[in-house]
C-alpha cells in the first residue's frame, strides 16, 4: 500500500531538489493540483520557515519559488562556501554589474565613463554569464546597444524585481560628508600648487 503524502511534503521535496526557480503553476502541474491552492500553500509553507527561524528560507523570485539560505544564518554559510574557492566575478565585474542594476538601460560608453576605464571585456564576460542582457539600442550615433539585468541576475541576488535593490544611497556617504571630503581634496591641490 502506497504512503499518501501532502501537498507540503511533496512541494518542499521539488524545491530541495530544483536547480533553477520554478513557477507555483509548474509544481502545481507537477502534482496535479489547482495552481492557486499551491500558491496558497506555497506562502503558507514560507510563513511557516520565517516563524520557526529555520536555516533556509522559500523565497519568490522574479522566474518562480526556490529555496534558499536564510540571511540569518549567511556568515556561516559564507564562510563555508568560501572555502578553498576563488569568488566567480572579480571586482572590477561587480562594479561593472552595480552600475548596470541601477543605472539600466546603459551603454558601454555610459559604463566606461562612470567607471572611468574600458568596460568591454567585463560586459561580455557578464553577458556570457547571464546576467545582463541586450534591451535595445539608443538614439544617437551608431545607436549603442543598451544593457540591462536579467532574471537570472535577480535569482542570484534573491530579489523578485529590480525595483528590490537597496537604495543607492546606503552605499554613499552623507551630502555633508563628501562636501567635506571635496574641500580637504581642494585645499591638498592648493597647498600643492603653492608648494610648487
Amino acid at each position: 500500500m502506497r504512503a499518501e503524502y501532502s501537498l507540503e511534503q511533496k512541494l518542499e521535496a521539488m524545491l530541495t531538489v530544483a536547480i533553477e526557480p520554478i513557477t507555483s503553476e509548474e509544481l502545481a502541474d507537477a502534482v496535479d493540483d489547482d495552481a492557486s491552492f499551491v500558491l496558497e500553500t506555497l506562502r503558507q509553507l514560507r510563513a511557516e520557515y520565517a516563524r520557526e527561524r529555520r536555516g533556509f528560507q522559500l523565497a519568490e523570485l522574479a522566474s518562480g519559488w526556490v529555496m534558499q539560505t536564510s540571511p540569518d544564518v549567511a556568515p556561516w554559510v559564507t564562510k563555508f562556501a568560501n572555502r578553498d574557492v576563488s569568488h566567480r566575478l572579480s571586482s572590477a565585474a561587480l562594479e561593472t554589474l552595480a552600475i548596470i542594476a541601477y543605472r539600466q538601460p546603459v551603454s558601454r560608453a555610459q559604463i566606461t565613463a562612470l567607471r572611468g576605464v574600458n568596460v568591454d571585456g567585463v560586459v561580455r564576460l557578464l553577458e556570457q554569464r547571464g546576467y545582463i542582457e541586450e534591451k535595445g539600442r539608443a538614439s544617437g550615433p551608431g545607436l549603442p546597444i543598451l544593457y540591462g539585468t536579467t532574471e537570472l541576475f535577480l535569482d542570484r541576488m534573491g530579489l523578485a524585481s529590480i525595483a528590490d535593490l537597496p537604495p543607492i544611497e546606503e552605499f554613499m556617504p552623507p551630502v555633508e560628508t563628501a562636501n567635506e571630503i571635496a574641500e580637504e581634496l581642494f585645499e591638498s591641490a592648493l597647498e600643492l600648487a603653492e608648494d610648487a
